[in-house]
């Protein structure tokens, strides 16, 4: 019975082939399988069509509205104004400077250059080295704009020595090339003469 019982048992695990009483249970040869036809004519056309020529786009500045500052001088002003009421002198002496640009792009040069001046009074209590030279290079050109050569000469002089001091190599020849600047450039006082003789002009005009 138990013999019986294990032929039954093969017989239900051969394999279901209609032709397993054959005996034909040797390895059968596999072929590799077909490579699929790569259809490259889409790549061939894109590499020999000529390309699409673009059109050459100039990409012009344009100097912000007066909207544009008088919102960004009222949000910095807010800005300082919270930060030294809470004594953030670090943050508000950027704030000051971010004026002083502000009025620099508006042509109010006095405003820029007082901004600049209190700006720089709280990088020095702060010891932010790097933003008082920018302020004072800043400030130069400020006052370089408005005649003032001596002073411009004075806040480079004293840029240029803080750079050295704390050395800074790469201040020290940005300073260099502005103090050039400012000795080779003759478009200062013919500006600043320039304003006077309109404004003499102007009330001549309304006598």
């Amino acid at each position: 019975m138990r013999y019986i019982i294990l032929v039954l048992l093969c017989a239900i695990n051969l394999s279901a082939s209609a032709q397993w009483w054959r005996g034909d249970f040797k390895k059968h040869k596999r072929y590799p399988a077909i490579a699929q036809v790569k259809d490259l004519t889409l790549k061939r056309w894109a590499q020999a069509r000529p390309p699409a020529s673009r059109p050459f786009i100039v990409a012009i500045k344009l100097p912000p509205s007066q909207y544009i500052l008088e919102t960004a001088e009222r949000t910095v002003m807010q800005s300082a104004q919270h930060n030294m009421r809470f004594r953030e002198y670090a943050m508000a002496s950027y704030d000051f400077s971010e004026l002083a640009k502000i009025y620099v792009q508006a042509n109010r040069l006095s405003e820029a250059k007082w901004y600049y001046l209190q700006s720089i009074l709280l990088s020095k209590q702060q010891m932010d080295h790097q933003h008082t030279i920018n302020n004072l290079v800043s400030l130069a050109m400020v006052k370089a704009d408005l005649g003032d050569l001596v002073q411009a000469r004075q806040d480079l002089s004293e840029a240029r020595e803080l750079a050295l001091t704390t050395g800074r190599a790469d201040d020290v020849r940005r300073i260099d090339l502005k103090v050039k600047f400012v000795q080779s450039n003759k478009v200062w006082l013919p500006k600043s003469e320039l304003r006077y003789a309109e404004a003499v002009e102007a009330t001549g005009k309304s006598k």
